[in-house]
């Protein structure tokens, strides 16, 4: 689940889409409300179902009414797992803390195989993903990627879509988007004062997400498991990139 800040929230209800409001809901989220703030009295709630583009839940108070937002890929979802969800968007809303055994129910059942490929299905159909062009104004990712699918893959990997970021990131540097089987390396790296090796190490550690794809416990994921960490550091100047990655 994708927790988003209050103006990305704001900006989903403005959404022209279609929903269902649904009363079992409304009274799992009135019933969790009581065990939680008992001494407060119960809020108006409006709970809907909505079609967004993954498994994103929201809540707001609005004008002395809890306003909560489901994805609809939980419409079917067992009432436990319901009942957990409203306890972790109240409890997040309120500030409070959430029992561990809360959020690992929860992530078990995101964690079921169906759940994930109808995940990964909607995150197909409904998610928009601005990609660009590989060439930059000083690295070519295309050309770079078949230079590093010869040496550590065999040629063997794949070739995904590969762009520049549409903006100089500094919070995420790169990242490889499975739904729409795509490398984003952030335009931050695209400059004449980065050193080749360095954009050549993200690369490299988004194609390691390519051929090792997450892999799913119970209650949690594992990106980065002990044999990607392995063959990482396979990279010559692993060490030197980290450094400069790490003091960016």
């Amino acid at each position: 689940m994708t927790w988003r800040h209050a103006q990305y929230q704001r900006s989903l209800w403005k959404e022209d889409q279609s929903y269902t409001v649904t009363e079992p809901g409304k009274e799992i989220f009135e019933q969790v409300f009581r065990n939680l703030r008992p001494r407060t009295p119960l809020p108006e709630f409006e709970v809907i179902f909505r079609p967004y583009a993954d498994i994103n839940n929201v809540i707001r108070l609005s004008g002395g009414k809890l306003r909560v937002g489901l994805s609809d890929l939980l419409k079917k979802a067992p009432r436990p797992v319901l009942e957990a969800l409203a306890t972790i968007l109240i409890s997040k809303l309120y500030r409070k803390p959430i029992p561990k055994q809360i959020h690992t129910r929860y992530r078990q059942f995101l964690n079921r195989q169906t759940v994930r490929r109808q995940a990964q299905k909607i995150r197909e159909m409904r998610g928009r993903k601005w990609i660009g062009v590989p060439q930059g104004m000083q690295f070519d990712l295309s050309e770079m990627f078949d230079q590093l699918n010869r040496s550590y893959f065999d040629g063997l990997l794949s070739r995904p879509r590969l762009s520049w970021s549409r903006t100089a990131s500094h919070r995420i540097l790169g990242h490889f988007d499975s739904a729409h089987n795509a490398i984003i390396i952030s335009r931050i790296f695209d400059r004449p004062e980065t050193p080749r090796f360095l954009v050549e190490y993200i690369l490299y550690h988004e194609m390691l997400h390519v051929k090792h794809p997450v892999i799913h416990h119970a209650d949690r994921r594992c990106f980065h498991s002990s044999i990607f960490r392995k063959e990482e550091k396979r990279f010559p100047q692993f060490a030197e990139a980290k450094t400069l990655l790490n003091d960016l």
